[in-house]
């Protein structure tokens, strides 16, 4: 187990092709191509603080899955757009389920487009979290699923003990609390992260991380806020 204050993993922002330098706006463009520039629920790209947007139906199946006639949570954002915080959507943490590649968000503190300007961000696959703080300006996602906020932190159901090897677990919420192993996994392939918040914000978020080949094995603390895994095969607890 190797913790962020040692000599450097690759963690998520360098094992992943995560946007931190200039290499952000050729991959913000692939996107842009891959989505036609459109939004990933197949909306116009809007959302509203009160969630007026989010609450119509929709007409159809689209990205998100949902059936004709089914409702977005209220204050939800749509998988592919740039929203203004404060005015187009409500600071909080939001939850978004069931991505497959090509999902990207970013936090960023203005609308310059520019790599400096950007706070956080994350490619994701499955389930993802991310608390956008009322001090940023601007959020961007593309080619997710809709981000359903969370109420107070918390989502609902049941921790489980068994979860994918790629995506983003509350602790306590989806995942129970101990000892972790995923086996199997193939050079430099996964990759697991305990963090503390779901702000992403590199060593100030990570209590631990560690690239893996072969077998994983993690303890998650009960105070840990999140588990991030990515590329590895499943996580069973063994204890």
């Amino acid at each position: 187990m190797s913790q962020h204050s040692q000599p450097k993993q690759r963690n998520w922002f360098a094992r992943h092709k995560v946007l931190t330098a200039a290499g952000a706006l050729a991959v913000i463009v692939g996107i842009g191509a891959m989505t036609g520039g459109g939004d990933g629920d197949g909306g116009d790209g809007k959302a509203t603080a009160s969630g007026s947007a989010a609450e119509k139906k929709d007409k159809g199946t689209g990205q998100d899955g949902k059936g004709a006639g089914e409702k977005a949570a209220k204050g939800a954002i749509r998988g592919s757009g740039t929203y203004q915080v404060g005015s187009d959507i409500k600071p909080g943490t939001y939850r978004s389920l069931g991505n497959k590649d090509g999902c990207y968000w970013e936090r960023a503190k203005d609308s310059s487009g520019e790599a400096d300007a950007i706070l956080a961000n994350d490619n994701v696959v499955g389930a993802s979290y991310v608390t956008v703080k009322a001090e940023d300006k601007v959020f961007k996602t593309q080619g997710c699923k809709s981000w359903e906020p969370v109420a107070d932190g918390q989502a609902g159901g049941s921790p489980k003990t068994e979860m994918p090897g790629s995506g983003m677990y509350k602790v306590g919420v989806d995942i129970a609390p101990g000892t972790y192993r995923s086996t199997g996994n193939k050079q430099d392939s996964c990759y697991w992260e305990r963090a503390k918040d779901a702000l992403h914000e590199s060593a100030d978020s990570i209590i631990a991380n560690e690239n893996v080949t072969g077998s994983a094995l993690v303890t998650i603390a009960p105070g840990d806020a999140y588990f991030k895994s990515a590329g590895c095969t499943d996580w069973k607890k063994t204890g």
